[in-house]
């Protein structure tokens, strides 16, 4: 079998591709199909979430292990995909965060002769540079910077270090 994902950059203006892939490619398989899809180089690090209808990002899908976080790269997409949950996020580049939406469309049948991962379609251009981000912040997210622990008096003595006997 064969999965067709859509996948959409976060920008204003429409541009998004369409591949087909193995359902038994991996993960690391689709982040390469993605980068060269849409004519990034790859040098960068990547990761996938999971991600519901209105695409909220969820659990991370690392492509690399980090510290007690194990790997998702050779996990193969039918582990991944089902057609009751066909949505991913795909984060390229964590300095620049270029976001895509992806989104498994249907399962179909392999086409004798034809290699895979294989591009479909292609819409829009990707822009020079990745779209800035607003990030929300709730209220309950926002912290009192007014600390009554805090002496400005006390702290102005820790900057002298022409008393310290530090070297």
């Amino acid at each position: 079998m064969i999965y067709r994902i859509r996948i959409i950059l976060d920008v204003t203006e429409d541009v998004l591709r369409d591949i087909e892939i193995e359902e038994d490619a991996t993960l690391e398989d689709l982040h390469h199909s993605i980068i060269q899809s849409f004519g990034f180089l790859g040098n960068e690090m990547a990761s996938f979430y999971k991600s519901d209808e209105q695409w909220n990002q969820g659990e991370e899908l690392p492509l690399e292990t980090m510290n007690d976080v194990s790997s998702k790269s050779e996990e193969p997409l039918h582990k991944i995909f089902t057609l009751s949950d066909p949505h991913l996020i795909y984060i390229y580049d964590f300095l620049n965060l270029w976001t895509f939406f992806v989104e498994l469309k249907e399962i179909g049948e392999k086409i004798s002769g034809l290699s895979y991962p294989n591009l479909i379609h292609s819409e829009g251009e990707v822009p020079e540079e990745a779209p800035e981000k607003i990030f929300d912040v709730e209220e309950t997210d926002s912290f009192d910077v007014e600390n009554e622990d805090f002496d400005e008096e006390e702290d102005d003595d820790l900057l002298e270090y022409d008393d310290s006997d530090f070297y």
